[in-house]
């Protein structure tokens, strides 16, 4: 099986309801998983980037977190209407969306950017 470019992580934990993090599921992972299969399908982009279910990314508090490889860029707070932003311009001109990174210390410390 050929490598794919690209490989990106949603999350869809979900956590009980009183968890202080929350969870990603109750903020659209699932949701947001499929538009993303969606629209990599409806590119044509199906053989070279793979949006894949994720269980915790133990990111919770920053959900719905989304993780994309192999930059290691985290973003959080994502909603739907965010994906075609990320599959345009990170996904296809390998430019991150900045004002979705996680920006905490623990996160993108490591990302090619």
């Amino acid at each position: 099986m050929k490598r794919f470019e690209k490989h990106i992580f949603i999350c869809e934990n979900k956590r009980p309801p009183d968890n202080p993090k929350g969870c990603c599921f109750d903020k659209g992972g699932s949701a947001i998983r499929e538009e993303f299969k969606k629209r990599i399908a409806e590119l044509g982009l199906k053989s070279t980037i793979r949006a894949s279910s994720s269980g915790c990314l133990d990111a919770c508090e920053f959900g719905a977190s989304v993780v994309v490889y192999p930059e290691q860029i985290w973003y959080g707070g994502v909603k739907v209407e965010d994906v075609e932003e990320i599959i345009q311009s990170h996904l296809i001109k390998n430019e991150p969306v900045k004002r979705l990174m996680i920006t905490h210390p623990n996160f993108n410390k490591d990302a090619k950017l």
